[in-house]
């Protein structure tokens, strides 16, 4: 039976490096908001101080997880997954919608997101399905019914919120695990086949405002004081950059608030104006780290649930940076994804906070078993 405890060589296994860029860029992400809503008019606490208190508690998070035996995590994955297909559709029945869209549900003073916690639950569940069902020689399509089940199930509630970003999340975080586990050939063509087919129902649910923005997307000067409002500054607001940055607190787009939703989905573009190619690199390499040192640890794990746990992260990590980078510079639609560390959003923060704390458990635990 999985236990919580310490040993020597949990400390000699663990990854500091790794936990060190977790801490720079949660640093980066609330350097980058206090210039984002510096003179954006709030009442109450300042956003920059609310994403404090939330980093403070994802990095309590990360080094709890990581001292926490992963394979606990195995154990409670179907109940949490159920838990958080629940509260999703609580979400939907009792939940708040300031901008909306019934995303958020209060926990007494608090607000968070459930979305957030049903992305790392379809995670835990992927990689204990994959793992007690193991084929080596990959699965069918017979076999692929409960996964794509568990998949579609939180895809829908989430649309019906409705909230796009989250929904592809869940589906390109789905999506890699089930490749990962290998599929035979002729169930892959049936597979892509029906999601294909699935488009056209996945364009019915949308709203107008979300089929304007993808629309937008290829001819953002169609209306460039509407749809196409977003994806124009944004772009204008990385290329102002150029390759040293306008320099902190100095970007033009920002300060001016013709950037809009700065400090949650466009926080990108804050950060590509004051600190400029140069600064963009630096932090897409640190991105770039924790994805490979999130492989290597995968491709180490001790026990499969151990790799597709890890896997799954990674994939979660990737596909929303690249998706949010993406959307920002104009190379896809606008769908309202933030990035992860970088934009506000306590439940997004905490969550991956948690996540990479899971990663490393699986790395520091890679000898003892």
């Amino acid at each position: 039976m999985p236990t919580i405890t310490f040993d020597r060589r949990l400390a000699q296994s663990f990854e500091f490096i790794f936990a060190g860029i977790v801490i720079l860029l949660i640093s980066a992400g609330i350097l980058n908001l206090y210039s984002a809503a510096l003179n954006i008019k709030t009442t109450g606490t300042a956003i920059y101080m609310k994403q404090i208190t939330w980093g403070l508690t994802g990095i309590a998070c990360m080094v709890v997880f990581a001292l926490l035996d992963y394979r606990i995590i195995q154990r409670v994955s179907y109940p949490v997954y159920a838990l958080s297909l629940a509260i999703l559709i609580i979400t939907l029945l009792y939940g708040k919608a300031p901008t909306g869209a019934t995303r958020w549900i209060d926990v007494g003073p608090l607000s968070f997101q459930p979305s957030e916690l049903t992305k790392l639950s379809l995670i835990m569940v992927l990689a204990r399905y994959f793992d007690e069902h193991w084929r080596p020689e990959g699965f069918g399509l017979g076999e692929l019914i409960i996964p794509l089940c568990t998949i579609v199930a939180p895809f829908f509630l989430v649309m019906k919120q409705p909230d796009l970003g989250t929904a592809l999340m869940i589906f390109f975080i789905g999506l890699s695990m089930v490749f990962f586990a290998r599929i035979r050939p002729g169930s892959l063509l049936i597979l892509l086949t029906g999601f294909c087919a699935l488009i056209p129902l996945s364009w019915y649910m949308m709203k107008g405002y979300q089929k304007r923005r993808i629309v937008s997307f290829f001819n953002p000067m169609k209306d460039p004081q509407g749809s196409g409002y977003h994806q124009l500054q944004s772009k204008i607001a990385v290329g102002s950059g150029r390759f040293f940055g306008k320099g902190f607190l100095k970007g033009t787009q920002t300060q001016l608030h013709f950037l809009p939703e700065q400090h949650t989905d466009f926080a990108f573009s804050v950060w590509a104006e004051e600190w400029g190619f140069l600064g963009t690199t630096l932090l897409l390499a640190a991105f770039v780290y924790l994805l490979f040192k999130g492989l290597e640890i995968a491709a180490h794990a001790r026990d499969r649930f151990g790799m597709l746990l890890t896997v799954g992260i990674v994939a979660h990590i990737f596909w929303q940076m690249t998706i949010n980078i993406g959307m920002v510079t104009g190379l896809l639609p606008v769908v309202g994804i933030p990035l992860p560390f970088i934009s506000y959003g306590g439940s997004s923060l905490v969550t991956t906070c948690t996540e990479m704390g899971l990663i490393l458990s699986v790395g520091m635990r890679r000898h003892l078993f």
